[in-house]
């Protein structure tokens, strides 16, 4: 296994009279109050990390083929701080981060308000670029390909703003985007002229075609884009990505894929798929330091693709392939170098076993709902080709408008509610969760909505 700290010389750690003092001594001295009486919880990194030595060395004895029992799992599960009682399954939405990504962001924070002189932040310049080799080989592409953005909505703006247009252009988008990967097109389209044609999958998936037919029809000779969601937030249901990647290059038009559902839930080969843009946030799915994303950018596409802010550093970086991408003005050095330590913390796992340990709760959440309800009715489809991570489902007679709080202030369940023309409820298991877990919100929803 490869040593998990990088970098370790250049972050303090927390002094042990700081760490280990009482919380109402910890919060006096922080305040300088001594009447201070906020509370606090405890946190123990040192716990969660001799716990995550633990993990390491268990995730190393397993074959690369094995998913892991659930006393594995409960030891993956430790590495994060949730509540106790607490069932968290809205991993598309926000995800916690574990103890190691936590105390990197910590540690390097502290460093810099220690000292935010040019000489000490001189370093961040290299921890940078260390996150950027790891995220390149994590997703299957070249560094050069690579732009630490800070989430799925830049990333998808700065395609849309990036590219250029002629009024008689067209834009094909699945009509289940993410509105940044959506309306943003027809923002764009209304003040430069091009037309935006909307595309609907089928609501009951039998087959691939299916998901791939409804794009086909659309492309003609004016097609400049296809911008699709990996896998859609409002259904679960997940494109097949290669194959739609693969139509468009052979029609020339270039493929843009919204991957906030599956950077972090998919062992991801962007150079196999074949897209030229893919787009991701660290705060879902890649359980990683919040407000930071990732771009990438074919490197043949990397001139078409015109910066959405250009600021200091931007005439040097030209010649850095996806990074001319990144001069956004001063950025929290702390949380991009702890991309780094994220992808280190997934490659400890084992990637392929968490796309795995993902497909079997969301295979044991849809197979036990079924069981409990049998009127159910599910967005999401049955068969793992076509979907993800998320699972949308409706119950007859439901309110949902007190279904979120219902489940939440009742069961501790913590998921999202959709109302509209399409209501229903979307949880999302991450590898934080259990079987156990995945038992009890299948009762709670049986308890708590009929």
């Amino acid at each position: 296994m490869q040593d998990f700290t990088s970098h370790e010389e250049l972050i303090q750690n927390f002094p042990d009279d700081v760490v280990d003092l009482p919380r109402r001594k910890f919060i006096k001295r922080v305040l300088g109050g001594a009447g201070a009486v906020v509370v606090m919880p405890a946190v123990s990194f040192a716990a969660g990390m001799e716990s995550f030595d633990n993990l390491k060395e268990n995730a190393a004895r397993l074959s690369p083929r094995e998913v892991g029992d659930e006393a594995f799992w409960n030891l993956v599960k430790g590495q994060f701080m949730i509540r106790k009682d607490l069932i968290m399954l809205n991993a598309a939405n926000l995800c916690p981060s574990p103890y190691p990504v936590q105390q990197t962001v910590f540690k390097l924070t502290r460093d810099l308000d220690t000292d935010p002189s040019f000489n000490n932040r001189g370093k961040f310049n290299g921890l940078r670029e260390e996150a950027r080799q790891k995220l390149a080989k994590y997703l299957g592409a070249d560094p050069g390909e690579i732009a630490i953005t800070r989430n799925t909505s830049e990333g998808n703006n700065i395609v849309i703003g990036g590219l250029t247009f002629k009024p008689v252009d067209e834009v094909v988008v699945w009509d289940e985007n993410h509105p940044t990967a959506n309306v943003a097109w027809d923002v764009r389209a209304e003040r430069y002229g091009f037309k935006v044609i909307r595309v609907k999958v089928p609501a009951v998936i039998d087959n691939t075609e299916q998901l791939i037919n409804p794009f086909r029809k659309v492309m003609t000779n004016r097609t400049r884009v296809i911008c699709f969601s990996h896998v859609s937030n409002l259904s679960g249901i997940a494109l097949p990505a290669k194959e739609i990647c693969a139509m468009a290059r052979d029609r020339n038009i270039l493929s843009h894929i919204d991957g906030a559902q599956t950077f972090g839930s998919h062992a991801m080969n962007l150079s196999d798929i074949g897209c030229d843009f893919y787009t991701g946030s660290s705060h879902k799915w890649f359980v990683g330091p919040k407000e930071v994303g990732v771009l990438y950018v074919r490197k043949d596409r990397i001139p078409d693709l015109g910066p959405s802010i250009i600021g200091i550093g931007y005439p040097g970086s030209l010649e850095k392939g996806a990074v001319k991408f990144e001069t956004l003005g001063q950025r929290d050095d702390a949380r991009i170098a702890a991309m780094g330590k994220t992808v280190d913390f997934h490659n400890s796992i084992g990637r392929v076993r968490i796309e795995a340990r993902i497909r079997n709760l969301t295979a044991a959440l849809k197979t036990k709902l079924s069981r409990k309800i049998p009127d159910i009715k599910f967005y999401t489809p049955l068969k793992l080709e076509h979907s993800g991570g998320v699972v949308v489902f409706s119950v007859p007679g439901v309110d949902f408008s007190t279904a979120l709080n219902r489940l939440y202030n009742d069961h501790n369940i913590g998921c999202a509610v959709f109302g509209g023309d399409k209501p229903g409820i979307r949880m999302c298991p991450h590898i934080y969760n259990t079987m156990e877990q995945i038992d009890k919100a299948v009762n709670a929803v049986v308890e708590a909505l009929l």
